[in-house]
Parts: structure tokens; sequence; C-alpha cells
């Protein structure tokens, strides 16, 4: 129903209009009672899928993707729709409106979109005010920018800031320094920055009675020897696992026409496009770890067997947020089923 009738009259609308269409009809949902029906309809639940990771129990494995739940205001909605966490986010100290409109665009030939969205959100204010709010039972992740107006060398008091006043109020954290539509964030990607934003965490983080796993998002844009210098931090310091991958800014191999994707212009491509490129530096990262360390993959799932490549290439937990848009509700539950299929059924020899 949802491929066939609801998804072709969304496609007729911008794709963030549709996005808060969605969001007001689910939140309508729970001030209605509706989560309930919500659950029963999207969720599936069993002993096989839980899973422990970074010493956070999840009730599945399957993730919303940061930018879905920009405030954190849709996270116990989503949790009603067969997600097993949801990460929040980006979140940033003040308030910002983000790049100019419009910003969303889908690449429907290529299962795909590009977003150039520039960490619109309410700040650091309004995102403790739903948390506090939070349902015990939603496993919630945060995910931490910067800023635009911030500079390089000035970012690691805006991810402090923010670590500390959230602290609390999440099960994890993530930092976010790859997102290619805030200018120069990417550049905080190199070992020297990285060391300066994630050393003021660990600091807090000692002098806390709980522990709060922090995680680093990286790029598919970074070259495997860019990626082995991350590994390295990992190993290194008391850095607790990545996010792999965010949105790529290269247009190699699109069914779209040259003409459309360069009218579109830059942004952040995810979806389809990226399924290879993500599961290829999740492998990596898990074959250089020799898999000690967790990996919460995202980035092209477009399917169940997509979901699964991952999980096989080595990551511990998945997050879906293109194929949410395209496959519809019940994907979180299709791939849920198949994982539990796929653990009962027999590997051949």
């Amino acid at each position: 129903m949802y491929k066939s009738i609801l998804r072709p009259i969304f496609f007729c609308f911008s794709a963030e209009s549709i996005h808060h269409f969605v969001a007001a009809m689910l939140r309508f949902a729970r001030r209605i009672g509706m989560l309930p029906l919500l659950r029963a309809m999207f969720s599936y639940k069993h002993p096989s899928l839980e899973r422990e990771v970074f010493g956070v129990k999840f009730p599945n494995p399957v993730g919303l993707a940061a930018g879905f739940d920009k405030n954190g205001d849709l996270y116990r909605e989503m949790s009603a729709m067969g997600f097993g966490f949801v990460e929040v986010g980006t979140v940033t100290p003040k308030s910002q409106p983000g790049n100019p409109k419009p910003r969303i665009f889908r690449l429907k030939k290529d299962n795909a979109l590009i977003n150039r969205m520039g960490f619109p959100n309410k700040g650091l204010e309004n995102m403790l005010k739903n948390l506090r709010k939070r349902n015990n039972n939603v496993v919630i992740g945060v995910n931490l920018g910067k800023n635009s107006l911030t500079s390089n060398e000035e970012a690691p008091s805006d991810y402090l800031k923010l670590f500390r006043s959230l602290y609390e109020y999440a099960d994890y954290f993530v930092v976010n320094v790859s997102c290619p539509n805030v200018k120069n964030i990417t550049d905080l990607q190199n070992p020297d920055n990285l060391n300066a934003i994630l050393e003021g965490l660990f600091e807090f983080r000692r002098g806390q009675n709980s522990y709060r796993p922090i995680l680093l998002k990286i790029s598919p844009d970074l070259s495997f020897e860019q990626i082995d210098s991350i590994i390295q931090i990992l190993i290194d310091t008391p850095l607790d696992g990545l996010v792999a991958v965010n949105t790529t800014t290269s247009r190699s191999n699109l069914t779209t026409d040259s003409k459309t994707v360069k009218r579109i212009g830059n942004g952040g491509l995810s979806g389809a496009p990226i399924t290879d490129r993500a599961i290829s530096i999740i492998s990596h990262i898990h074959k250089k770890t020799e898999g000690h360390y967790p990996i919460i993959g995202v980035g092209g799932i477009m399917s169940p067997k997509d979901a699964q490549r991952m999980l096989d290439a080595g990551a511990s937990l998945i997050q879906i947020y293109s194929g949410f848009i395209y496959e519809g509700p019940a994907f979180a539950k299709k791939i849920c089923k198949h994982i539990r299929l796929a653990e009962e059924t027999p590997k051949q020899q």
C-alpha cells in the first residue's frame, strides 16, 4: 500500500514538506493514544534480536539514523514504528535555521536523496526539554554538532557544552564532524582536531558516576589511509566505537541524468548509491580492529538484504533513513524479521 499508493502521493510534494506532515501526523497519533496500535502494527520482537553493545541493551539492532528527529520530539513515535533505538539530532548549542530551502531532493531513479540541511535545529535548551520527558524504554543516542558560526578552533567548546548538558538524558553520544553540509566541518576529522574535541569529552566523563559511550561518525569520502588514522585514535583513546558512514559528496554511478544532478547542486548523497561504499568501510574497520570495537552501520540500507550484508561485514548495529523514506513504515519490521530468519537458518559449510 505504501509504495503503490502513499509514496506516489508523498513524492508529489517537496521532501521537507512531507517530512513535516508525517511528523505532525505521528505527534497527533501519540496525543490521541494510538502509539500502542502503531507498535502492534510495525514492531517485531524476539529474544534473538536483542543486543548489548557498548554496555547498552537494545531490543533490536535496527535504529533510526540522525536527521529524522532533529529536535528529540519524535523518539517515542519512532520507537513505536519498530526501531530498536533512535538517534536524535544533530543538535547544536544554539538554535539555527540551517541552509536555505529547498535543501532536500529525491533522486527517484537511484533510490537516493541529496540533502544540504546544514544542521537546522531548535538548539540545546529545546533538546533538553524534550529528553527530560523521555520514556526510559526508548534507547536514545544524541548526535552532536557545532553551530555553523562557530569556528573550527572553537568547536571543542560547542561539543563539550552539549555533552555536559545532555549527559544524563542519553544512552550514547555521536560526535558528528563528517557532515558535508556545514562549511569546513569535515576538516575536524583530522587527528589533531579530533583529539582536541574528544579529550574534553573524555575528561568530563571520567568525573561522572555513570558511563555514556562516545562514538565518532565518519565520512564515506575519507581514504582508507585517513580511516586508518581514525582507527588508531579509536585504539589509543577511550572512544567507544564508530558510526560509518555519513552522506557523500560523490555523484558517481548515478542513473539520474547529470543535468538534473547539477541543477540540484551541493549536498550529501544518501541511499542506494552509497551502499557498497558503506559496507566496504565497515568491513575495513572490522578487519583492522579484529572486531574489538562496535560499529554502527548506516548508509544505503534499502532492503533487508542490505541490512544483513552490513551486519555480516561487521556492524554491531545498523541505522536507516533513506530506506525508511523509500520503503515505508514497515521497513524496520521487515529487516528485523529477515535478521531473525537469517540467524535461525543454518549457514552452509
